[in-house]
């Protein structure tokens, strides 16, 4: 018997509609229309200058579009600030860190889930910080950093601030995580462990990544889509982006630079 979808599914978690940003006369996006539904895992691909970051900046809520619309879970939230949009369930990683570093895993972490949930840090300590405490932890474990809580964040690994970061765009209880280049600047053997660690997310989480290392997008990725000067260009599976021409001149046309 066919299991009919749950009226809360079948209507895409993300939604846009026309969206645009301009720089002063620069057209960084335009008319991007994108449908991404529960539970996916979506990567966004192009070469460098394509718009993929300043995209997510959009949608995140970083930049305000100059045109467009956006739709979260069914609600418009084009106008929405950053901090409104993680408290409905988005959360997202930067391509520069955006980490303390002079601070233990442990204290990033409890800053991030102290952050969503109330915005500030309190003088007196509260009950509900051990609850926070414990939350920080269980996030350290879920993300491969179990017992280095207390290690500062200067002295981890590149590859070890990354599984941080994703961690930190766990504590909002994303239902949408956005993730800009996790990839960028790690080994091998830490690329294969952060393709292992996004395969291992929660299939109930929507996943959204940028990134320009295509063995570990078209890994993690049911859906692909590829953007060049601003525009969607092709939409397909990884298979099927494997096969385009278009991604392969691109790729090879203009190489794998990091997106301004």
């Amino acid at each position: 018997m066919t299991e009919v979808a749950t009226p809360e599914h079948v209507e895409p978690i993300l939604r846009l509609r026309g969206i645009g940003r301009r720089f002063g006369g620069l057209h960084a996006v335009r008319d991007v229309d994108l449908d991404v539904a529960h539970g996916e895992r979506r990567a966004i691909l192009g070469p460098n200058g394509a718009g993929k970051t300043t995209l997510f900046n959009v949608i995140s809520g970083d930049f305000p579009p100059s045109a467009g619309t956006i739709e979260f879970q069914g609600d418009e939230i084009t106008l929405l600030s950053p901090s409104a949009r993680a408290k409905l369930g988005m959360g997202r990683t930067y391509q520069k860190s955006r980490l303390f570093l002079g601070l233990s895993v442990e204290d990033n972490l409890y800053l991030a889930v102290l952050g969503v949930k109330s915005g500030h840090l309190r003088p007196v300590k509260l009950r509900r910080d051990n609850e926070l405490r414990e939350r920080a932890r269980d996030l350290a474990r879920t993300v491969g950093l179990d017992g280095r809580e207390r290690t500062l964040v200067g002295s981890l690994s590149h590859g070890e601030q990354r599984q941080l970061e994703v961690g930190m765009a766990r504590a909002v209880n994303p239902t949408l995580m956005m993730l800009d280049e996790p990839a960028s600047g790690l080994s091998r053997g830490e690329r294969v462990a952060l393709t292992e660690l996004l395969l291992q997310l929660d299939p109930a989480i929507t996943l959204i990544l940028i990134e320009h290392d295509m063995d570990v997008a078209l890994r993690v990725a049911e859906r692909v889509t590829m953007m060049h000067d601003g525009r969607v260009i092709v939409e397909g599976t990884p298979d099927e982006i494997r096969a385009n021409q278009t991604v392969h001149d691109l790729y090879l046309g203009r190489g794998n630079q990091s997106d301004g």
